[in-house]
């Protein structure tokens, strides 16, 4: 089991610590090659694996449910201890429900799951997605205009991928492998954008960041646990609602924060630290999913 552990997480971080290595040196257009993921190869990904007639998936539609569930209820769960300890809900709530589902989660799930996994993180990681461009963007601002989502290229992608699979149309197989190999590109290119985006960050508001560290894992795996009982969740589609429910607060949350000036400082310590913290939360889950009977 410690090998399986290794196996999965010794990636995860020696690619984003090639990214942090190789920032602090080089000032690379970090920004840029986000741009490039976001727009290009994360839609063609999520395009390629949502048309794939071998995913059906229709399968998966309690998967997406459970992660809502862990998503909003995290800020619903978390909202008292905000209130209780005087935070600014717009600073701490947003990093405590959208988590790197997609930096970490994709890669993550695929190593510790294999290839059949990919189709889970990619609803996963849609959810988080879809609910981070919605919900919170109005929960910084509620003059954003929802339509505004159907401007992303991943949701235009995720809908015409869905229209795609539930239609039934087949796609030629050497569209899908240039789709499949393009879209590939985004898995270890988002754990480098990663780790030069912790060069960026400080441990200015290390408390701060340690309260949620702690919070955000917990909060998601309080909400997972009757989530995969109460939905009878199948093999495969447990654990990694497991893992995704674990995952720290995304990049993302920083980079919006400090888009819409809300304390961004104070969301980088929370990113920072939070991502810190899952290489011990992370593997305990792990730890926990294999034990119990997968893999």
């Amino acid at each position: 089991m410690i090998a399986q552990i290794l196996a999965t997480m010794l990636p995860v971080f020696l690619i984003a610590g090639t990214g942090a290595l190789y920032g602090r040196f080089r000032t690379p257009d970090i920004q840029g090659l986000n741009v490039l993921n976001m727009e290009l190869f994360v839609p063609m990904l999520v395009f390629a694996v949502l048309a794939d007639q071998k995913a059906p998936l229709q399968d998966y539609a309690s998967l997406a449910l459970a992660a809502t569930v862990v998503v909003l209820g995290s800020g619903l769960l978390l909202w008292p201890l905000a209130k209780l300890l005087k935070l600014d809900i717009k600073t701490f709530l947003p990093p405590m429900m959208f988590n790197n589902s997609g930096n970490m989660g994709i890669p993550l799930l695929v190593l510790a799951f294999g290839d059949a996994a990919l189709p889970a993180a990619i609803v996963l990681f849609i959810v988080e997605m879809l609910l981070h461009f919605s919900v919170g963007l109005y929960m910084l601002s509620p003059s954003t205009p929802i339509w505004r989502l159907l401007r992303l290229p991943i949701v235009l992608a995720s809908i015409a991928g869905l229209a795609v699979n539930l239609a039934g149309v087949p796609l030629p197989q050497w569209l899908l492998e240039t789709l499949n190999m393009l879209g590939q590109v985004c898995i270890p290119l988002m754990l480098f954008a990663l780790g030069v985006r912790m060069l960026d960050v400080d441990f200015s508001d290390w408390k701060l960041g340690l309260l949620g560290a702690i919070a955000c894992p917990a909060s998601g795996l309080l909400l997972a646990w009757p989530m995969v009982h109460l939905l009878h969740l199948p093999d495969l589609q447990w654990p990694a609602l497991w893992v995704f429910a674990a995952l720290p607060p995304a990049v993302l949350n920083y980079i919006v924060a400090e888009q819409y000036r809300q304390e961004p400082h104070k969301v980088a310590s929370l990113v920072l630290i939070g991502n810190l913290g899952s290489l011990a939360v992370i593997p305990v889950v792990l730890g926990y999913v294999f034990a119990a009977g997968y893999g």
